[in-house]
């Protein structure tokens, strides 16, 4: 074969998400509505965060990066998933199968990563107003973001140094719309139980870890505006709930697939809807529509009417 080991597979068939026409065409106008919206929606956060001098802190910084991973992780899958659901016969060769499996573990530990230096961003921000600049200063916004490009990668190689040197001989049914280490392994052809361990140890343990973070982070926030407000709360949960939602929504499918070894139930595809399609179109609507200084900086955006300087 001329694909990256000396397997007899030389391309995957993915079965995808439905056999009824009807549902296609209806999934197919659905996702390209909300592609569409992720890159227009993400596009625009970067715009206005970029452009506007007002949004030059850590915490847009931080954001306008998790709006690039959010379009990263959804074109690595959701314009093929498109594609193929008026196809009969789903395709995707062995090379492009292992390059989006890197690229969705590269972009997932990047974003797991964003959202660790979010919560710290917060947490700082409400505990430690008075110190706040100095602890978010823009050498340490840049080596999170550095930081997550490096644990991403280093997160998606160790696992795929070790599978993509499985032989692979038949069959080739992956039930699905997209590649994952999960499903692969189950098709190799020998007994796969120690890189299940290897990937459950991987992911599993950087998925759990960084829930479990985040969490703490919440806690400790809740407790010192606690502490401070008399028991009022409010702040704070005005404040985190739109942490907590993207929170909630990226961490669920990630510990269905990953936290046990191995599933790979039918149900996991249609959950990994929502980190590739459902949580990068919610995010701008989240950070926009509830942020006052994205509010404020639209309205800035609109008085400039349609001849915006960029210098």
């Amino acid at each position: 074969m001329d694909g990256l080991n000396n397997s007899v597979v030389s391309e995957f068939v993915l079965l995808g998400l439905s056999s009824s026409w009807e549902t296609k065409v209806f999934l197919m106008l659905l996702f390209s509505l909300m592609y569409l919206g992720i890159i227009l929606g993400n596009l625009f956060i970067l715009f206005l965060v970029i452009f506007d001098s007002h949004l030059h802190t850590p915490m847009y910084f931080l954001l306008a990066n998790l709006s690039l991973i959010d379009m990263g992780v959804s074109s690595t899958t959701v314009p093929k998933m498109i594609s193929d659901l008026l196809k009969e016969y789903k395709t995707i060769s062995f090379q492009n199968c292992m390059t989006q499996i890197c690229f969705i573990h590269i972009m997932g530990g990047v974003e797991m990563v964003l959202l660790i230096a979010m919560a710290f961003d917060r947490y700082t921000a409400i505990c430690k107003p008075l110190h706040y600049l100095n602890i978010m200063n823009p050498k340490m916004c840049v080596s999170f973001v550095i930081t997550g490009w490096i644990t991403g990668i280093i997160h998606a190689m160790s696992q795929f140094s070790f599978i993509v040197n499985l032989p692979f001989c038949g069959p080739n049914k992956i039930d699905s719309f997209y590649c994952d280490f999960p499903r692969i392994i189950k098709l190799a052809c020998l007994d796969g139980a120690k890189f299940e361990f290897i990937v459950a140890a991987n992911s599993g343990f950087m998925t759990m870890g960084t829930f479990f973070l985040l969490l703490l982070s919440y806690v400790f926030i809740l407790v010192t505006v606690w502490k401070r407000s008399s028991g009022d709360l409010s702040k704070a949960f005005v404040t985190l709930s739109a942490h907590i939602t993207v929170v909630v929504l990226f961490f669920t499918p990630c510990m269905f697939l990953y936290v046990w070894p191995f599933p790979t139930s039918t149900t996991d595809k249609y959950l990994f809807i929502v980190d590739f399609a459902i949580t990068p179109v919610l995010n701008p609507a989240i950070y926009t529509f509830r942020n006052k200084d994205i509010k404020v900086a639209i309205k800035r955006l609109s008085k400039r009417g349609p001849y915006v300087k960029f210098c």
